[in-house]
């Protein structure tokens, strides 16, 4: 039996079709909604971990395969593998990587598969380069992308790094997808942890046209009478 046929065994040996059944409606797997068509077997998120650890050396051949496959579980396994071999490769390896998930990015179509890998990944290999490439991301027709471009900026942040982030989310300030709205929300409010006159100047520009959903996520740390003032538009 190959590597990846006894990855999946693996997996599928924890599959549960009452987590399954539960996770189709929190992933909004239904007509219309943002995963429709998904496919869960009911895998935990601690259980894929532990069958990647097992499998952590699989090809990227293989990791391709999986992460073209329609089972939720087997994407979000082989994008736990990835980041491992990113994080244990070395400079040659790490853009071979980068370049990989880059062009199979399409395929990391949930917000989990993102929120993830991006930062893991996109986010670590573009902090000391040129970071064009998220701006592309985010004019992007595919959600998913436009996510991945917001999320990547995570890495940063948490290095100190504002300027993808502030520059990101000035971006994808119009676009109409709740998920981004969620995600460029979350991310400012992790830049205002630790550095809020950036996020208060980004706000001061911004507050009155970002969507409710952003500008909420954004000052959620904030004293309720400042995130008052933020909400009714008097700050």
């Amino acid at each position: 039996m190959s590597s990846l046929a006894n990855l999946k065994k693996n997996l599928h040996r924890f599959g549960s079709p009452k987590k399954a059944k539960a996770c189709r409606w929190f992933f909004k797997t239904g007509p219309g909604q943002y995963g429709e068509g998904d496919q869960f077997i009911g895998v935990t998120v601690p259980e894929q971990r532990q069958v990647a650890r097992a499998f952590k050396d699989l090809p990227l051949p293989d990791l391709r395969r999986l992460l073209h496959s329609p089972v939720h579980e087997e994407r979000l396994t082989a994008l736990l593998i990835l980041v491992s071999q990113y994080e244990r490769a070395d400079a040659a390896g790490k853009k071979k990587i980068y370049d990989f998930y880059l062009s199979n990015a399409k395929r990391v179509n949930n917000w989990d598969l993102v929120d993830s890998s991006a930062h893991h990944i996109v986010g670590h290999f573009l902090s000391d380069k040129n970071s064009a490439a998220l701006d592309k991301l985010s004019r992007s027709k595919n959600v998913w992308e436009r996510r991945i471009s917001i999320v990547a900026t995570y890495y940063g942040i948490r290095n100190g790094k504002m300027s993808d982030v502030i520059r990101i989310s000035g971006k994808l300030l119009e676009d109409d997808h709740d998920l981004i709205h969620k995600a460029v929300g979350w991310m400012l409010r992790e830049a205002g942890k630790r550095n809020q006159p950036a996020l208060e100047a980004f706000l001061a520009k911004h507050h009155h046209k970002m969507p409710r959903t952003m500008l909420r996520y954004a000052i959620e740390k904030f004293p309720e009478k400042k995130r008052k003032q933020y909400l009714n538009g008097k700050h």
